[in-house]
């Protein structure tokens, strides 16, 4: 399955768009699509184009408050990779993070950048989403 993926991009047809990634960029991409292929979640969702309006708002936060790292958490899918008692997620792809217990400073790191199979989350969260995923995350692993 890896191979496919990657060779689709090396080789992409419409209207996928060319010379996004090479490298090991395409391989850790390629990795990622491959070993989340069937598994529903997997911190990958879909977005469509929606019309905005003054009154949207977000499950994971609201006007007058920092946004809810647990929350932040579902939100993202982080749970379709990722174990976490706290969250209630079993996911098998990534780290068990109760296993693991990363720092603030590490979940936030790896959020906002990735790394290996993870995408980056960094202009799909807010900092302060960032910043409460980890905190929720390092402070409730393996607890």
């Amino acid at each position: 399955m890896t191979d496919i993926v990657r060779g689709q991009i090396a080789y992409p047809e419409e209207p996928m768009p060319a010379n996004l990634y090479r490298g090991q960029d395409a391989r850790d991409i390629a990795l990622y699509v491959a070993k989340c292929a069937g598994v529903n979640p997997c911190g990958v969702t879909a977005e469509t184009s929606k019309p905005t309006t003054a009154t949207t708002t977000s499950t994971a936060t609201t006007p007058a408050s920092k946004p809810d790292g647990k929350a932040v958490f579902a939100k993202a899918g982080c749970g379709g990779c990722h174990t976490l008692k706290a969250a209630g997620s079993s996911g098998n792809v990534g780290p068990n993070l109760d296993q693991l217990k990363p720092s603030k400073a590490t979940v936030a790191h790896q959020v906002e950048v990735g790394g290996g199979a993870m995408p980056s989350f960094k202009g799909q969260l807010s900092p302060a989403e960032i910043d409460a995923v980890a905190t929720f995350v390092s402070s409730n692993a393996g607890k």
